[in-house]
């Protein structure tokens, strides 16, 4: 038994870190592990500032001057999950009959979430553009 466990801890440890986590979590596209703001979200005097390059494996965030311009977009269809996700669980829930109420939380629930949004709106962006790297991610350190 012991020894299952001991091969089961050897491979979770060489195993990548999944794409989602990179998105939610706002890591590095490139070797999943730096951070990819400067600050957290909610931060609200550097929010959603893009670090120039990756701390960890050193890719340059920027392609060129406002890359992350498009985001935009990505911003749009996100926001339209959230609100979506906010009508269905406020109406399936009982939470509010009303379309006035339901609107109410649907407008709280994206103004709560605005900087994350728009944090994993970049996040996405970046994560078209470059490609996760295996070598790069296992030459710098895991945290």
């Amino acid at each position: 038994m012991e020894s299952i466990l001991n091969i089961f801890v050897i491979k979770r440890k060489k195993l990548k870190r999944p794409y989602l986590y990179s998105l939610l979590f706002l890591k590095c596209p490139q070797c999943r592990q730096g951070e990819f703001l400067k600050a957290h979200p909610y931060k609200l005097s550097k929010m959603n500032k893009v670090k120039e390059s990756c701390p960890k494996c050193g890719l340059k965030y920027s392609i060129e001057p406002a890359f992350y311009t498009g985001s935009m977009y990505v911003s749009y269809g996100v926001g339209i999950a959230v609100g979506v996700a906010v009508f269905v669980l406020t109406y399936f829930t009982g939470l509010a009959k009303h379309p006035l109420a339901i609107f109410g939380y649907i407008v709280l629930g994206l103004f709560l979430l605005m900087p994350y949004i728009g944090a994993v709106s970049k996040s996405i962006w970046a994560h078209f553009f470059f490609k996760y790297n295996p070598e790069i991610a296992n030459k710098v350190s895991n945290d």
